[in-house]
């Protein structure tokens, strides 16, 4: 199979595509022919590193294998679902309709059987890219706390809870990251837009307010300190 066609697309040479793949040949042959294509390639060997990459950086498609060490490519499309849309391509061993099915139920946007055909690869990576840019979630939920991005509505246990614009941006941010510890460095600079001396308190004087409207009435407690490190979200039992 010949890699790259001779060209590069113009217009699609800064899209940035993750390749999870444990087949290090196989993972080597993609970024090559991608790269030649005019992508810009990050690859991941293992689920968890997939999973990382893909919470610290933004990519335009992901390609993903299934059987991965780790973290399966299952797994790991179930985390990317709960908070991004980036199209997922599975490219996979695995042929049988049941897996095909699976794949496109859990939120894949379309499904390659190895082995390929670079150029089939390549057609339907410029087909999810056309597309456009992924959209935002515009629903959170964690337990019976619902947030509703579009409508700026936010309820617990089915009653309405009246936030600032601030506190909504927090509640947001940490909805967002659900079960990842962030640190008050990351949330003044994601919510205030700049960042605060470690001596300030703001962070912490907007938690306990928010806790005070979304936790203190509940017997679930949603927002937890995590001593030294930060905060986080996450229903614990």
């Amino acid at each position: 199979m010949q890699i790259g066609l001779g060209y590069a697309p113009v217009l699609e040479e800064k899209m940035r595509i993750l390749v999870v793949e444990d087949e290090v040949k196989t993972a080597d042959y993609l970024c090559k022919g991608l790269s030649e294509s005019g992508y810009r390639v990050e690859v991941a060997l293992n689920g968890l590193d997939g999973q990382h990459l893909v919470q610290e950086h933004e990519f335009d498609l992901i390609i993903l294998d299934v059987m991965l060490p780790g973290l399966d490519g299952w797994q790991l499309l179930q985390i990317i679902r709960r908070k991004l849309q980036t199209p997922v391509l599975f490219l996979t061993a695995r042929d049988a309709v049941e897996d095909r099915v699976k794949g496109l139920e859990l939120g894949a946007d379309d499904y390659l059987v190895k082995p390929f055909s670079y150029a089939e690869l390549l057609a339907r990576v410029r087909t999810l890219l056309r597309r456009g840019p992924p959209r935002e979630v515009e629903q959170f939920q964690v337990a019976d706390l619902h947030l509703d991005l579009l409508r700026r509505k936010v309820t617990r246990n089915g009653e309405r809870l009246t936030l600032t614009n601030k506190e909504f941006a927090l509640l947001h941010l940490l909805l967002s990251r659900e079960g990842e510890v962030l640190s008050r460095t990351l949330i003044a600079s994601h919510v205030w837009q700049m960042n605060f001396d470690s001596d300030t308190n703001v962070v912490d004087v907007a938690i306990r307010r928010l806790r005070a409207k979304v936790d203190d009435p509940y017997p679930l407690k949603l927002i937890h300190t995590v001593r030294g490190m930060g905060y986080m979200l996450e229903a614990q039992e």
